[in-house]
């Protein structure tokens, strides 16, 4: 955990902009967890960006060493949330080699956030989230732990859903082929006025596709709805690991 703090470049603004959906997405899954957490052992006043194994186990320490360690590499940043979120990250992992009986149905709560560092740096917090690229609402522990569950956390997927521009997918649906197992993809994205079609392919690439401008002429042989980000990205990683195998976790 130590030394994946120790890589992440904190001030990659590009990264930060070119990861500026998949870090979004990140977010409010961390956020979404942490309100989990939050909730079963009833912290909520402590929410978003606290310190779990406190609250599991508040005579657990790091080791000073470590928490040395820690620290230079904090040293300059900002807020003090981010900061408290790393120590938060280096004591979780402490916890969990000190304990094998934490929580079964509770996710890892610091794998989204410190997949969101290494995919471009920090946030601000202001009246929103402020991710350098995109912004987003807090919200409350009750929204946000009935939001719906980001579990597509591959480096290949995060990928595959940072592109500019506002876009909206689509699954390919017709008979045996429902909207959570569809035949396939398609996306449409508006960037600067310039409108461009694309499919997900067994090539584990966009690429530019017809099927939309078609089907609006009256070629509705295959049917398609709107779907969103989070089942964009669990088909993604689904083809990818029909053809790869087991995806690699990010960065």
């Amino acid at each position: 955990m130590l030394e994946r703090l120790r890589a992440i470049d904190w001030s990659d603004d590009s990264a930060a902009i070119d990861h500026a959906k998949s870090r979004a997405l990140l977010m409010r899954e961390h956020l979404r967890r942490s309100a989990l957490w939050a909730r079963t052992y009833r912290v909520e006043r402590a929410w978003p960006f606290f310190d779990i194994a406190e609250h599991v186990d508040a005579e657990l320490q790091t080791p000073p060493d470590v928490s040395a360690e820690v620290e230079e590499v904090l040293a300059g940043l900002a807020p003090t949330s981010l900061k408290r979120t790393c120590r938060a990250a280096i004591r979780w992992a402490v916890l969990r080699d000190a304990h094998d009986d934490l929580p079964a149905d509770l996710p890892d709560p610091y794998e989204p956030l410190l997949l969101m560092y290494e995919r471009g740096g920090g946030y601000f917090l202001e009246e929103y989230l402020d991710l350098n690229g995109v912004m987003i609402r807090l919200g409350t522990v009750e929204s946000n732990a009935s939001a719906p569950a980001f579990l597509t956390l591959a480096a290949a997927t995060l990928d595959a859903l940072d592109a500019e521009g506002l876009i909206t997918y689509y699954a390919k649906v017709s008979e045996g082929y429902p909207r959570h197992n569809p035949r396939g993809i398609v996306r449409r994205r508006i960037d600067e006025g310039q409108t461009c079609d694309e499919a997900f392919t067994r090539r584990l690439s966009w690429e530019p596709t017809e099927y939309l401008k078609l089907y609006e002429l009256g070629h509705n042989e295959v049917d398609h709805v709107k779907i969103t980000e989070i089942e964009a990205a669990a088909f993604i990683e689904s083809v990818t690991t029909k053809i790869l195998g087991s995806p690699r976790v990010a960065p």
